[in-house]
């Protein structure tokens, strides 16, 4: 999606091309449409700011004091311009040119820019510094936040926000501290000087204008406003639908939805094409009364020079002095203007990041809470219940454990709760009733850093990173040794496949992993999860996705590993649960059956008839997995 810039950098046509030249617009907004933020005052966002800025403090006040000297050069360029051109008027004496003058010149013009440039070169660390920072600040607190903030959240929304985000901290510090502020000074002093050497109505029309001017400008920003934010939420919802429909680009193929996804885009496209529109007219208007505004005061101040040397009350030099200054002025002037108006869209965006990071992190470490002691990594569950919507539960009492060591196995039809269990284990959510427990532990007690790194899943959808295969099965212990990746990928049996690709364990995998089949992809989060060493194992349908070959040796190696480990095993084909020392019937969030396989098969319930059903579909139609799927969720 392309941003706003041509619309929203404001001040004059040819002003606004000087400008962008020398930094980009903002462009920062996080958090979709449906969060209710406040708005955020420019003290409000110096006040979250500053504390990051303040630890490069040092190199401000040097940034500052470059400024100042810069601006005082700038002053004096119109001042040297008066003594030179007064030097010229001479009488009919041989011309006598006034070298230290124009070399005075040429150094105060070349001091402005050089201590300008001086300026950026101290303040861009403090400008990037500060950006990171506060970037990745919101990347940890997204992190942080709980599974059901991400599952309501769009993420390609919320990563357009984010990046435009980054670049707008450094614009705000930068437009604020060093363009707002040293405008002001500069316009105060030349204000100064004229009222000190020349007549009060001087002073009165340049405040008269800069008053008249700011009014206009802050009005008309104000009003504009509108349109700006309703670009920014057109622009953020075509980019989420946008990405949505390109990480699905396989179910989209498969239903030859293109056309419908194109038109869903092109709704947020139009709605964008108006405000973008409408942004463009207003600013054209703006611009108009803006140049229209300095041009009567340019044209007043210049009429009272010019009467002033007719009178003989000035010299030439004078209103030579007057008019840059006036025209000097009328920059800052129209720099003004632009960047109230940028601020003012900054700080529009910058709210949303605000409320991002003022998301309240639904699942935190409890005030002193110690890291997980694992004895064995026994794990219970304490009559709990729990849904994601309290008006509907999910769990209902569930009370079991897991000795160390063992494995139970939960089986039950789709929507019974079981992956909710190994949410809970995880602690992805707090129960609503009861408690979970590793080791007598509450694990509302312990740190999550502590607890995720006792446990080890294989999810039932493994979504790859777009990277190598390396990295992914590295990524269950980043700080592993390559022999020890490798060792994992041979207990996964995945290792013979790798080294046959042309790049081997170098192989990308590509987005979420699509490059791989569904086989390969579970054997990566296997080798990942064996790297990771953990004390206790969930395996969520682990081996759904493989074949019946594959499978059976895979499982005879889950069986192994998992002998001396604690682990949870939810499944749907039973065949790979007959081993567990203990297997759990869920149904409607309710254990209806528990014990071994052999002693369910002879209980006859709901595990037996299962089990009878997959037999028959197996024996009766083996290559037909629809059947075989009606058969189990029957």
């Amino acid at each position: 999606m392309a941003t706003l810039n041509c619309c929203d950098a404001g001040g004059t046509a040819q002003n606004e091309g000087s400008w962008k030249n020398r930094r980009p617009p903002p462009h920062w907004t996080v958090m979709p449409s449906t969060q209710d933020t406040t708005r955020t005052t420019l003290v409000g966002a110096f006040r979250r700011l500053m504390p990051t800025v303040w630890h490069y403090r040092g190199r401000v006040f040097a940034a500052l004091a470059f400024l100042v000297v810069g601006k005082l050069a700038n002053i004096a360029v119109p001042v040297v311009l008066k003594h030179l051109v007064d030097g010229l008027d001479v009488k009919p004496s041989p011309l006598v040119i006034p070298l230290l003058l124009l070399m005075a010149y040429g150094a105060l013009r070349l001091s402005t820019s050089f201590f300008q440039e001086l300026r950026t070169i101290v303040f861009a660390r403090v400008l990037a510094r500060t950006s990171r920072e506060i970037t990745l600040r919101v990347f940890a607190h997204l992190h942080n936040l709980s599974l059901r903030f991400h599952l309501d959240r769009r993420t390609g929304g919320v990563a357009r926000d984010v990046e435009r985000g980054m670049t707008s901290v450094s614009d705000l510090l930068d437009w604020t501290i060093y363009t707002i502020l040293p405008t002001l000074f500069e316009i105060a002093v030349i204000c100064t000087i004229l009222m000190l050497n020349y007549d009060w109505s001087f002073t009165a029309i340049t405040l008269a204008t800069l008053l008249v001017y700011i009014a206009f400008t802050f009005s008309m920003t104000e009003w504009r406003l509108r349109f700006y934010r309703a670009a920014n939420e057109a622009d953020t919802e075509a980019n989420a639908r946008n990405v949505d429909a390109l990480l699905n680009y396989e179910t989209v193929k498969y239903f030859g939805n293109e056309q419908h996804e194109l038109r869903r885009f092109d709704v947020s496209l139009r709605n964008l094409e108006e405000a973008t529109v409408k942004s463009q007219k207003s600013l054209a208007a703006l611009n108009i009364g803006q140049t229209a505004i300095v041009a009567v005061g340019l044209t007043l101040l210049l009429w009272r020079a010019s009467a002033g040397v007719v009178a003989g009350a000035l010299k030439i030099g004078d209103l030579v002095m007057v008019n840059a200054f006036l025209i000097q002025l009328s920059i800052p002037l129209n720099y003004l203007g632009m960047v109230y108006r940028e601020v003012k869209q900054a700080l529009t965006n910058i709210e949303r990041m605000f409320g991002l990071l003022a998301e309240p992190q639904e699942i935190r470490d409890a005030p002193g809470a110690k890291s997980l002691a694992l004895r064995g990594g026994e794990v219970r569950f304490d009559d709990v219940s729990f849904g994601y919507d309290p008006a509907r539960g999910i769990l209902h009492n569930v009370d079991f454990s897991i000795p160390a060591g063992k494995t139970v196995a939960v089986v039950g039809t789709t929507g019974a709760g079981k992956s909710t269990l190994s949410r809970l284990l995880y602690r992805f959510y707090d129960v609503n009733g009861g408690a979970i427990r590793i080791d007598g532990q509450d694990i509302r007690a312990v740190t999550q850093e502590s607890l995720r790194n006792a446990i080890g899943i294989v999810p039932q959808d493994t979504v790859l990173f777009n990277d190598s295969i390396y990295y992914n099965i590295a990524y269950g212990k980043p700080e592993a040794t390559r022999d020890d990746v490798i060792a994992a990928a041979r207990a996964a049996h995945i290792h013979e496949f790798i080294v046959s690709l042309p790049q081997g364990y170098d192989t990308g995998v590509g987005e979420r992993g699509l490059k791989l089949s569904g086989g390969e992809k579970q054997r990566v989060a296997i080798a990942r999860t064996l790297l990771k060493n953990p004390t206790i194992l969930v395996f969520d349908e682990a081996t759904s996705a493989l074949d019946t070959r594959t499978e059976k040796v895979i499982q005879a190696e889950l069986a192994e590993i998992a002998r001396e480990r604690t682990t949870l095993v939810i499944a749907h084909r039973l065949s790979t649960i007959v081993d567990a020392d203990e297997i759990l019937v869920l149904d409607h969030g309710r254990i209806i059956e528990r014990g071994t396989h052999s002693g369910l098969l002879a209980h006859g319930g709901r595990y037996a008839a299962l089990w009878a059903m997959q037999q028959q579909a197996r024996e009766t139609s083996p290559a037909s997995p629809l059947r075989v799927v009606e058969a189990v969720t029957t």
